[in-house]
């Protein structure tokens, strides 16, 4: 019963503050204007068809490896999970051992909450560089699923949240991306490519939740992952001919107005 009612404040704050804020999503100074590929760190990923120098490239923690592999020296934009920068756990300690001596082009953390300072330090600790660095709080990233997913959470667990994976293409979309092609994202699968830890993933029920209902609401939203298309029905992409046929006009995947959420209450366990 504590725990209920401890878990019914946290959401009745973080939703008023978010009413109160009014955040926006990260945005881009300049939108995409074309494909955008989100590789997350599943085992299996694919280098999508048609794969060239117009599409843009998002990387989530340590998925760099696989665009390094593709040839990209540095992803477009970078996904990165605050507690990668310090952590000691396994999944942070290989994060890092794979990030070192890289560079991203945009670097987003999310919810860092040390100070710009020690985040800075932190990173050149492992030695990965960037060409621009932001700090994602809490609330922008609500945005971005109330914003494009329609749907409103107040993060209160693993279970309540997607994974950064997930956010990428949410923000993707935001920022205009004509399709978004996923590889590497795989909510059936665990552990990651860059380590044999074979650690369980989190967020499975509500990544494809999410991803089941941007394709309900139309997004162009793919993935290369045969195996991917074949548990969650979503299209596998065939290259840019197609996309071109089944994804929506330019001007409807440009950034999306604010529709009407779906309030998600907590599970009061």
């Amino acid at each position: 019963m504590a725990a209920s009612f401890t878990e019914l404040k946290k959401h009745l704050y973080r939703s008023v503050k978010y009413w109160l804020c009014r955040p926006k999503p990260p945005t881009l100074v300049e939108p995409f204007s074309g494909p955008v590929v989100v590789v997350g760190s599943a085992p299996v990923s694919h280098k999508p068809a048609d794969f060239d120098r117009t599409f843009k490239v998002i990387t989530i923690n340590g998925s760099q490896v696989v665009t390094k592999a593709w040839g990209i020296e540095a992803p477009d934009v970078t996904f990165v999970q605050f507690n990668q920068i310090e952590g000691t756990n396994t999944n942070a300690v290989e994060v890092r051992r794979v990030l070192s001596g890289e560079r991203t082009k945009k670097l987003y953390v999310l919810l860092w909450r040390k100070g710009r300072e020690r985040l800075e330090d932190g990173l050149k600790a492992f030695d990965y560089r960037y060409d621009n660095l932001e700090i994602v709080d809490r609330y922008k990233r609500m945005a971005l699923l109330d914003l494009v997913g329609g749907v409103r959470c107040s993060e209160l667990g693993a279970d309540d949240k997607c994974s950064n994976g997930i956010n990428a293409v949410l923000f993707a979309l935001y920022n205009g991306a004509t399709a978004v092609i996923i590889t590497g994202i795989n909510p059936a699968s665990g552990g990651h490519i860059y380590n044999h830890a074979n650690l369980a993933r989190l967020h499975i029920q509500r990544d494809r939740e999410i991803l089941l209902r941007l394709m309900e609401r139309g997004y162009p939203v793919f993935t290369a992952d045969p195996t991917v298309s074949e548990s969650l029905g979503l299209p596998l992409w065939d290259g840019k001919a197609p996309a071109r046929q089944e994804s929506e006009s330019p001007e409807k995947s440009a950034r999306p107005a604010s529709k009407r959420a779906t309030l998600l209450t907590p599970s009061l366990r």
